[in-house]
């Protein structure tokens, strides 16, 4: 059996992969296909803008955190019924964990999900030269299948022309389209309100007319008859449903709080727990059965007027930390729980004061990069003899003392001690990927169900 699926690919700065994924996704829509997303490492915001052109939640694969066969599983499940799969890829083609191997790049992932490759490459002031980059990135490895190339910020119809010939010529395989420089149809600001301006559905328009441009300068029939791919089986029970455990696990989501890879929560699902979701930003509180809680990263610094004074959550979330509820607050949620953040603007508001200490924003980024997450004897979450990865992406930085360190976290440049824990609560800026050791689940249901006993 076969299906459509390929993997869109880069070859550097300056390209806009999510641009042409979205833009390929609502022209193949308008030609009536059921697309599924998926995206290539560590990403929140790509992928929500995915799920929002598709109607079908988009998901993270990454060959670094996950075994192959977890990659070969997630994309099956997620592709089931869908038409045409997606798989946008992370920076260049070949860039991933080491400049020195192709594991976590998005090269890497075509080959475990036996996907076709269309390459898209910034042809800006360039033309026969164009035909050496693409002759690279077929020579690197042998093993990627790069089927097509579409040509990114031509100039004209006639620059177009002559790259197309030149690839054709020396590199063997199609171009099958193009996008022009176009002044206005950069992706609005992929940061501060992106989420509810999604959500809102205000950038429909700009979905609208990227979808056209696509359709009016790619040819989506070779698309089509290029990306052909066999249809993936799932290889293992990961996401096999287990008996309900009774138990309730409450997630914080809303435009505040929103960064959840959508695994980590099948994952919870499928080892028996019932989500229950709540929103800080609409003064919820947490939900009153609720036997765990779990606050993911987002953009709180952006609500944090609205979140400062709505004591109904600020109160209830205290109260289910203090009860012993057994907690996860990463990135945004570790802000929150701490004594103040302040703005970009230096504006400073009151948070929970769970953590001691508090988090300015900064302008420049604060920390980038994979984590290898290693326990600690006291975290519910990951024991002093366990691993699983995730990342850490932030602009803020936490003024406070690390009195008890919730794990250790490995990354480029080196070994540091991280977060915060106190009792049944685990906080800090790492993201966790369940995929990378599902007995974090087990872990922490098994808490739930220690405290619930004692109750």
């Amino acid at each position: 059996m076969q299906t459509n699926r390929f993997v869109l690919a880069g070859t550097g700065s300056g390209v806009g992969k999510t641009t042409f994924t979205i833009g390929l996704m609502k022209a193949l829509q308008e030609q009536g296909k059921i697309v599924q997303g998926f995206k290539c490492g560590p990403d929140y915001i790509d992928p929500s803008y995915h799920t929002a052109v598709t109607g079908r939640v988009s998901r993270n694969i990454d060959s670094w955190m996950f075994s192959h066969d977890a990659v070969r599983d997630i994309v099956a499940r997620a592709s089931m019924n869908a038409d045409v799969s997606i798989i946008e890829g992370v920076m260049g083609f070949y860039d991933g964990k080491s400049p020195l191997a192709d594991v976590g790049s998005a090269a890497d992932v075509s080959v475990i999900t036996e996907s076709p490759v269309i390459l898209i490459v910034n042809c800006a002031s360039m033309a026969r030269s164009v035909a050496a980059v693409v002759k690279g990135f077929q020579m690197l490895s042998d093993k990627p299948n790069i089927v097509g190339v579409i040509a990114n910020q031509v100039g004209s119809v006639g620059h177009y022309e002559i790259a197309k010939a030149a690839i054709e010529q020396e590199c063997g395989i199609p171009v099958i389209g193009y996008l022009k420089r176009e002044a206005d149809i950069d992706i609005p600001s992929r940061h501060l309100g992106l989420i509810p301006a999604i959500e809102r559905g205000e950038l429909d328009s700009f979905f609208d007319k990227l979808g056209a441009l696509m359709a009016e300068t790619v040819d989506l029939e070779q698309l089509l008859e290029l990306t052909k791919a066999p249809v993936l089986e799932e290889t293992g029970d990961l996401f096999a449903q287990q008996e309900d455990q009774q138990l309730h696990i409450a997630v914080a989501k809303d435009a505040a709080f929103n960064f959840y890879y959508e695994e980590n929560l099948a994952l919870l699902r499928a080892k028996g727990a019932t989500l229950q979701f709540f929103s800080p930003l609409a003064n919820e509180p947490v939900p009153i059965d609720a036997d765990g809680l779990y606050i993911g990263g987002g953009f709180p610094e952006e609500f944090a007027n609205t979140l400062a004074g709505n004591t109904v959550s600020k109160k209830s979330i205290c109260e289910a930390v203090n009860k012993g509820l057994p907690t996860l607050a990463e990135c945004g949620g570790f802000m929150y729980l701490t004594e103040a953040i302040t703005n970009s603007n230096g504006q400073r508001y009151d948070m929970l004061g769970i953590i001691p200490g508090e988090v300015a924003m900064q302008t420049k980024l604060a920390a980038l990069g994979y984590r290898e997450i290693s326990g600690t004897q006291a975290n519910f979450l990951i024991g002093e003899d366990e691993e699983a990865k995730g990342h850490e992406f932030h602009y803020s930085k936490y003024s406070g003392v690390h009195e008890t360190p919730a794990y250790e976290t490995k990354g480029r440049f080196g070994k540091k001690q991280e977060g915060y824990q106190a009792g049944n609560l685990v906080a800090g800026y790492t993201h966790f990927h369940f995929v990378s050791n599902p007995k974090l689940v087990d872990n922490w249901l098994a808490a739930c169900k220690k405290v619930k006993n004692l109750d």
